[in-house]
C-alpha cells in the first residue's frame, strides 16, 4: 500500500477526474457533501473552502495504491475501510471527503478528495505528510496482512512518463554500477559510456563535495532524489567498501597461492642426487642460524615482560 498526496485549488477539477465513468469510478464513502451530482460535490467543498480564505490551495487529493497480489481480498468494504483509518491515522478529520474506487489499472486503488479547510474554518496541518504517509501505509500494510512491494522493483517502466521514466532508467543503471565499480573515476567512465554525465556540487567556493548529479536524456536528479541510496555520502562508501573487498579477495588469493605446495618439475629427484653438494644446505650453517633465531625470540619475549611490568 502507498500513497501519492496532491494539493491543489480546483474542487471541479478533482471532483472531475475522481467521479470519471471511464474509469470505473464507485462512491466508497461521501461525508459532508451533497452528493447529487459532480456540481453539488464541487458546490459544497468550495462552500465550506471559502471559510478560509487564506488558503490558496484547499483541495486535498489522496490515491491509495495496493498490490494486484491483494486483489482478491480487497473488497469495497475492505479498501473503505482501510482508507477511513488511514485519514484518522493523517489527522484528516472532522472535514469534507470523498472515497472513490477506480478499476482504470491493473492494481487495485481508490482516490480519496478531501477539504483541507475543516468543518470549524481551520486549517488541516500538512507538516511532514509525507514523511507521516510512508509510515501510517507501513503499518496499515502490516495490520491488515497486505503485500509488500519490493519498492522500485516493482516499477512498470513501460508505463513510466517523463521525467520518471529517465529517473529510473538512472536508478538501474545505478544500481548495477556501484555495485561493481571501485572508486568514481570508474564508475563516471561506466556511466558516461551509458550516456549519463556526472557532475558534483560543492560546498561553497571550497573543494568539499556536497552532493552529486546525474543527468541524462535532457533531465538531471541529484543522487538521493533517485533513491536514498544514491546520495554523494553513501556512493562514496559503497565504492570504498567494493574497493576493501577486492583488496581483501586479492590478498587471499596471493597468500592461497603462496601457501598451495608446488609440484615438483619431472626428473627433480635425479637432480638432487646428482647434485648433492650444490643444493643442500650446510648443516653446521643451519643449526647455527636455528639457535640464533631462538635467542631473538626470548630476547623480545624478555622485552614484552619488561614493558608489562612498567608503570
Amino acid at each position: 500500500m502507498i500513497a501519492k498526496i496532491i494539493k491543489g485549488s480546483n474542487f471541479k477539477g478533482v471532483v472531475s477526474y475522481i467521479l470519471d465513468k471511464e474509469k470505473g469510478a464507485i462512491i466508497l464513502v461521501c461525508d459532508g457533501l451533497f452528493a447529487d451530482s459532480k456540481g453539488t460535490i464541487a458546490g459544497s467543498f468550495e462552500a465550506q473552502a471559502r471559510m478560509n480564505s487564506k488558503v490558496t490551495k484547499p483541495v486535498g487529493h489522496i490515491a491509495l495504491a495496493f498490490s494486484k497480489e491483494d486483489e482478491h481480498r480487497l473488497t469495497d468494504r475492505e479498501m473503505a475501510g482501510i482508507a477511513l483509518e488511514y485519514l484518522k491515522k493523517m489527522g484528516i478529520t472532522d472535514t469534507q471527503f470523498l472515497i472513490v474506487r477506480h478499476f482504470d489499472k491493473e492494481h487495485p486503488h481508490v482516490h480519496i478528495a478531501f477539504n483541507r479547510i475543516a468543518n470549524d474554518g481551520r486549517t488541516i496541518s500538512d507538516r511532514n505528510e509525507r514523511i507521516r504517509s510512508t509510515r501510517i501505509c507501513k503499518e496499515l500494510t502490516r495490520k491488515y496482512g497486505l503485500y509488500f512491494a519490493n519498492g522500485k522493483e516493482q516499477v512498470k517502466h513501460h508505463r513510466l512518463k517523463e521525467p520518471d521514466k529517465t529517473k529510473y532508467e538512472l536508478y538501474s543503471i545505478l544500481k548495477s554500477e556501484v555495485a561493481r565499480c571501485g572508486n568514481w573515476r570508474q564508475l563516471m567512465v561506466n556511466m558516461e559510456k551509458q550516456g549519463v554525465e556526472v557532475r558534483f556540487k560543492y560546498k561553497g567556493s571550497s573543494d568539499e563535495v556536497q552532493g552529486v548529479v546525474f543527468s541524462k536524456n535532457g533531465y538531471s536528479f541529484s543522487g538521493s532524489k533517485i533513491d536514498r541510496r544514491f546520495s554523494y555520502s553513501k556512493i562514496d562508501a559503497a565504492l570504498n567498501a567494493n574497493r576493501h573487498e577486492e583488496r581483501q579477495r586479492v590478498m587471499h588469493n596471493q597468500v592461497t597461492e603462496y601457501l598451495t605446495p608446488q609440484p615438483e618439475p619431472s626428473g627433480c629427484n635425479e637432480l638432487y642426487s646428482g647434485s648433492i653438494g650444490l643444493f643442500m644446505p650446510d648443516n653446521t650453517n643451519h643449526q647455527a642460524d636455528e639457535n640464533h633465531f631462538e635467542e631473538q625470540l626470548k630476547r623480545r619475549d624478555k622485552k614484552k615482560k619488561q614493558r608489562k611490568i612498567r608503570f
